[in-house]
């Protein structure tokens, strides 16, 4: 996998090269336009950009107005923060009254590292999959970042896109297809499927390879989108693999695995199955790369975890 920049980056630039060329993109943001590498916009097109002070709830409160009159509005927040603060004026403002807010929650998952259990963010998929009317995206690489924020600006939906810090690495070939609401098949095998989202998903691809070299044929999906969930891509998956992992930095209660088992539960499909992501504890404190290690987020620790789920013996219901 080659090298690339942090998501962050690329969403930033991104979104400067199309505000440039459209005066009604703005950038809502809440003391936040560092964090979200985004003074380059700042400078470049200072009308374009509200900054509202350290205030998550003003935050969504006016880029909801903002976009009931016509702008095409990115609120720009620590996701942490956003998705807790603001999550009644994301819940009444944005999605009950239908405003087309393209919600940013940037440093996720547990990407502020060290600075504790307080500043990561491994609720927000759940509280924001439980509202109606917010889809919700979370790029694994700088192919995936760079598509969806083209196609956020004329998303009629409000929408929740989450980034974390790390610079990523290339997962996609050049001609590869991107759209909200579909899963991207990284690679084939009909022993383990993983589905991963975000910045877990080049763990799995390094599992995948690991596990090649053992003889064991491992699927890796890409599953950006957690909500409208790929169903079809999932089923798939379940009916064509001996096993299925998902894959998450997110609490392992409401977010990828929850939906993804409650979707085989409620098609009568059983079969191995294992959601890594966080447990329900005092997380560990440690940079990004520390704490996935603790919780067998790496390459090793999810082929390891294949390799048991395999083995397991098979236990049938009554």
């Amino acid at each position: 996998m080659e090298p690339g920049k942090a998501n962050l980056e690329v969403f930033a630039a991104t979104l400067l090269r199309l505000a440039q060329a459209d005066p009604d993109i703005l950038v809502v943001t809440s003391d936040s336009r560092g964090s979200g590498k985004l003074t380059p916009f700042a400078k470049a097109l200072p009308e374009q950009i509200v900054e509202i002070g350290i205030a998550e709830q003003n935050l969504v409160g006016v880029s909801a107005g903002l976009a009931s009159a016509g702008k095409k509005v990115f609120a720009v927040s620590p996701a942490c923060f956003l998705t807790a603060r603001g999550l009644e004026q994301i819940k009444n403002d944005v999605a009950y009254s239908d405003n087309p807010v393209k919600v940013v929650g940037i440093s996720a998952g547990v990407s502020y590292g060290a600075l504790g259990t307080t500043h990561h963010s491994l609720h927000d998929l759940a509280v924001l999959q439980a509202i109606n009317n917010i889809d919700i995206v979370v790029p694994a690489d700088n192919f995936e970042t760079q598509m969806v924020i083209e196609t956020a600006v004329s998303h009629p939906r409000p929408l929740y896109i989450r980034f974390g810090k790390a610079a990523m690495p290339h997962l996609h070939a050049p001609d590869v297809h991107f759209e909200i609401g579909k899963a991207i098949t990284l690679a084939t095998g009909d022993d383990v499927t993983f589905i991963a989202i975000g910045e877990t998903v080049p763990r799995a691809v390094q599992a995948s390879h690991l596990l090649a070299a053992q003889g064991i044929a491992a699927g890796v999906m890409s599953m950006h989108t957690l909500k409208p969930l790929d169903e079809t891509a999932v089923l798939h998956a379940a009916r064509h693999s001996q096993a299925i992992i998902t894959v998450e930095e997110h609490s392992v209660y409401g977010g990828l695995g929850s939906t993804v088992a409650a979707l085989l539960m409620q098609n009568r499909l059983s079969l191995p199955f294992k959601i890594v992501g966080i447990p329900d504890e005092y997380t560990v404190t440690g940079s990004q790369n520390e704490i996935f290690a603790h919780y067998g987020i790496t390459g090793e620790g999810l082929a390891d975890t294949a390799q048991q789920l395999l083995a397991a013996p098979v236990k049938v219901g009554m």
